[in-house]
């Protein structure tokens, strides 16, 4: 084993595969997250009409989407808190493992014992959200919950030491896919199907990506 560990050529295998499995794991989720906003914007249009004012407001004309930009579109950001929060890709966090005996909420605990944290519950709690079945972004306005880890509110990353570390490069390919859809496109629903229509059902799993696929089609704009 202290071969295999000090050997150059598999620690360098090692490390590719390592990066390789970071990166399509980031690919994978920001393209399900995408696909979640984009679902809950097309079922609200009057959430999908202000997002979009407000993209094509702060990019313009503009060829290059620069960091400044992505902070500057507020709206957007809330719009995506509040995706992750009705939504959360990953329902349950990675395990932990009790190191004694403790008490949490009431109940017994023994040493050894494996705990979930339950994010999907967490987000819908009617304690911590109004009318936490509502797609409703402007709760967030002066809200000072964001999803890095300091708020247990909202945890669709984790926190702490076993956070999610692809949360920065997965974030800035949701943010630049998203501005890039509501910018240059106008989006509608295949013919005969109206906001209610779109299904909101889960696949449940390791991760909870839409059961049924999203069907939009692109209008061409100005902005094309």
């Amino acid at each position: 084993m202290t071969h295999l560990i000090t050997n150059p050529r598999v620690m360098k295998k090692a490390q590719e595969e390592m990066r390789e499995n970071i990166l399509n794991a980031g690919i994978d989720t920001s393209a399900q997250t995408t696909t979640w906003v984009m679902t809950h914007l097309i079922a609200n249009p009057r959430v999908l009409k202000k997002a979009q004012a407000e993209v094509r407001e702060v990019i313009k004309n503009k060829d290059d989407i620069v960091e400044e930009d992505i902070e500057r579109l507020e709206y957007l950001k809330m719009v995506i808190k509040e995706t992750f929060r009705l939504t959360p890709l990953v329902p349950l966090l990675i395990p932990r493992e009790a190191s004694k005996d403790l008490k949490i909420g009431g109940y017994d605990i023994p040493k050894k014992t494996w705990i979930h944290v339950n994010i999907w519950a967490i987000h819908r709690n009617p304690n911590v959200w109004k009318d936490p079945e509502a797609f409703i972004p402007e709760r967030f306005i002066d809200c000072q919950v964001d999803y890095k880890g300091l708020n247990f509110e909202l945890l669709p990353f984790g926190s702490g030491r076993r956070m999610c570390p692809g949360i920065g490069m997965g974030m800035a390919l949701v943010h630049l896919t998203l501005i890039n859809l509501l910018y240059r496109f106008n989006w509608k629903l295949p013919d005969g199907m109206v906001a209610e229509d779109v299904d909101l059902e889960e696949s449940y799993g390791l991760v909870c990506p839409k059961k049924v696929p999203l069907e939009l089609i692109p209008v061409l704009t100005q902005w094309t």
